[in-house]
Parts: structure tokens; C-alpha cells; sequence
């Protein structure tokens, strides 16, 4: 069994050969390599395929993909494995693609992306009193197409220059594979974003944790970026998660943590002193994100972690609960808002309607309960 490099797979004629991507689903449907199709690798053993065709295979790395090439060869099929997986790919692919920010910048005040993102941009920070006069921002950025977003909104924002504020666009390398890091810091280039980059060792820290690595790994992110931020003059942080989130974690609160809760747009930290955390992009649908993506040809990395590095994503995911949960919980919201478009934005609002009075027992923000009984009319 063989490996085949990028540029090898590049000069072939396409009708002479299939690529698979055996990464699950929700990693496909993110960004995939052009003409690719999705058999997951739980599927791959499983699937009829074509003993005159060459496959070539990929996942993450590169690493999962060798193997699975290699049995898939045993078997009598002519199966090759992608050489860096879909990492390789992506850095290829934005080293060699044009991406203008002048058009990128223009596509966010145009009638098309206008209203979804920047409009919906401009109301959550009203909406939710987010910035004031004499802010300083640490804008971060993980490497994907929310934060990139929320960056290059940020910089239409300062150009409006209603009031004095400052913008850090922060990147923090957790112990990145350096093909991701490049990936981050070329497109960041391409896009206009004068990034700021810090170290830490945090991947080093979680990697042989088995109880709920991402959910550490988060928090110690955070907690990072609260540090670094603080140290270079900031208030505030602000996160790139959008209105599904926001609706996700609504549901997988009630169903999985036994209460009524919401990802708030703005936080106080308890940890750092005069530091808050801001999330612009509350009101902005992931879709519409998605959208913009695709409309300018552009390409973020879904997840750089290093648990991803040596495995499918499905896989990793799903040793991680919280992950795991979060996914069911969005194909749920998915399923029924088939039948009836109304359902997320019901859930988002479900936190904004509650009446105390309907309630059985409630806590205050001092974390003191109160049960409906002690209700005097």
C-alpha cells in the first residue's frame, strides 16, 4: 500500500479515480477537499465498492486514513492514502488561492450579507450594552470561520467610528501541529487581520486526561486568553459563538443538566478583575456564516486540537460527553425545525419570557432557592 502526496493527486485526471473522506459527517458537511465523498470510517469495511477504481483516502492527518487504506489494499482494492490528510490539503490550498480582503470586506456590506451579519452584528452589541467608549477588545481567534468573521465585523465596526474604542486580534497556540498554525496565520494574512500570537502548553496539559479533555481544555483556554488579554491593556474578550449555540446550549441545559440556563452575551469574570467576556455574534445563524464562507472561496481549519491529529473526528468526538451531547442536541433541533421553522427561535426566546410566578422553584444570582411556596400574594 502507497501513499499519495497533494501534488500527486493534483495532476491526475479526475475521472480515473474516487477520493473518500472517512471523517464523520459533521466534519464533511464543515469543509471537505472538492469532489470528495463521505463514507465514515465505522462505514468504509462495510461499503460496495468498485475493485477497478483507485481510491484515495483521507482523514485529519493523514494517520487514521494509512490504515484504513491499508486493510481496504488487503481486501484486493487499489486504495491509497492521502499523505497529511485534509491538513496537507488545506494548507496547499490557501497557499495557492487568491483571497482579497478588499472583496471579502465588500461581501459583508453587501445587500446580500448586510442584514444576516452585520446588521445582526451591530444589534447584539446594542441590544446587550457590549461595547462602550474606551473599550479595549481582545478579539479572539481560534482559526474558524466564527472568529474570522467576528474579526473582520469587528474591523467594519471601528470604521464607523462612532466612538473610541481598540481592537487586540488575539491567537493563542495551545501546542497547534505547526501546519495548522500556518494555516491560521496565512489566512489571517490574506484577510487583513493583524494578529497577535501567544504560546501556552495547554494541549500538553489535557492530552492524557480521559474525563472530559475538551471541556478542561476550554476552560483552560479561557483563562489563557483572560491572562494574555489582561496583559496587554484589554477589558474585554470576545468569543465567536453565534445564535446556535446560544440555542443548543438552551436545550442541552434542560435536557442534560436538570435546569433553565442560556449562554449569556456578556459575562463578568470572577477569575480576573474588571475583565468581561463579550459575544458579539449572538444574533448571527450559523448557516448565514456558512454562506459568507462559501461565497468568498474561503477555508478555516473546524478544529486544530491535537486529539484530532491521530483520529477520526467522530471519534474524538464522541469521547468527549459534552461534544457528544452538543451534536444530538443540534441534529434534534435540526429534525424539528422541519416541521416547523418557529422551534429556534421559540428556544431562544423561551429564556427571555420566563415568569417566575409559573416556575416550581427558582435560584437567584447569590445561588439561593426558592421554591414557589415561599411566594407571598
Amino acid at each position: 500500500m502507497e501513499e499519495i502526496t497533494v501534488e500527486e493527486l493534483s495532476r491526475k485526471d479526475a475521472d480515473s479515480y474516487v477520493i473518500i473522506d472517512i471523517r464523520d459527517k459533521a466534519a464533511f458537511d464543515y469543509d471537505h477537499i472538492d469532489g470528495a465523498v463521505n463514507i465514515p470510517l465505522s462505514d468504509i469495511y462495510d461499503t460496495a465498492l468498485d475493485f477497478d477504481k483507485e481510491y484515495y483516502i483521507y482523514c485529519r492527518s493523514g494517520n487514521i486514513s494509512y490504515e484504513a487504506a491499508q486493510t481496504l489494499t488487503e481486501k484486493g482494492y487499489k486504495a491509497y492514502s492521502l499523505k497529511g490528510g485534509y491538513i496537507e490539503w488545506l494548507r496547499k490550498h490557501i497557499a495557492n488561492e487568491d483571497i482579497f480582503a478588499d472583496k471579502v470586506e465588500e461581501s459583508i456590506r453587501s445587500k446580500k450579507f448586510h442584514s444576516k451579519l452585520f446588521s445582526r452584528f451591530a444589534k447584539a452589541i446594542v441590544t446587550y450594552d457590549l461595547i462602550k467608549p474606551n473599550d479595549k477588545i481582545a478579539v479572539c481567534m481560534s482559526g474558524g470561520k466564527d472568529s474570522f468573521l467576528m474579526a473582520k465585523l469587528f474591523q467594519e465596526l471601528k470604521k464607523h467610528n462612532k466612538f473610541q474604542f481598540e481592537l487586540v486580534f488575539l491567537v493563542m497556540d495551545p501546542g497547534y501541529d505547526p501546519r495548522n498554525r500556518e494555516i491560521i496565520e496565512r489566512n489571517a494574512h490574506s484577510l487583513g487581520i493583524p494578529i497577535t500570537v501567544f504560546e501556552s502548553d495547554i494541549f500538553e496539559n489535557v492530552f492524557n486526561i480521559e474525563k472530559s479533555p475538551c471541556y478542561i481544555c476550554a476552560r483552560m483556554r479561557r483563562g489563557y486568553l483572560y491572562a494574555k488579554a489582561k496583559q496587554l491593556g484589554c477589558n474585554k474578550i470576545a468569543l465567536g459563538h453565534h445564535y446556535d449555540d446560544v440555542i443548543e446550549t438552551i436545550l442541552m441545559g434542560m435536557l442534560y443538566g436538570a435546569q433553565i440556563q442560556t449562554m449569556m452575551p456578556i459575562l463578568k469574570s470572577t477569575n480576573f478583575k474588571g475583565m468581561e467576556l463579550i459575544r458579539p455574534m449572538y444574533l448571527i445563524r450559523e448557516d448565514d456564516i456558512k454562506e459568507w464562507r462559501d461565497y468568498n472561496g474561503l477555508r478555516f481549519i473546524q478544529c486544530a486540537c491535537k486529539f484530532t491529529d491521530n483520529c477520526t473526528s467522530e471519534s474524538c468526538r464522541t469521547s468527549d460527553h459534552v461534544s457528544s451531547k452538543r451534536k444530538k442536541v443540534k441534529e434534534l433541533i435540526r429534525s424539528l425545525s422541519k416541521d416547523d421553522p418557529q422551534i429556534e427561535q421559540n428556544i431562544f426566546r423561551s429564556v427571555e419570557n420566563v415568569n417566575l410566578s409559573t416556575v416550581i422553584a427558582y435560584k437567584d444570582r447569590r445561588g439561593f432557592r426558592h421554591s414557589f411556596k415561599d411566594i407571598v400574594e
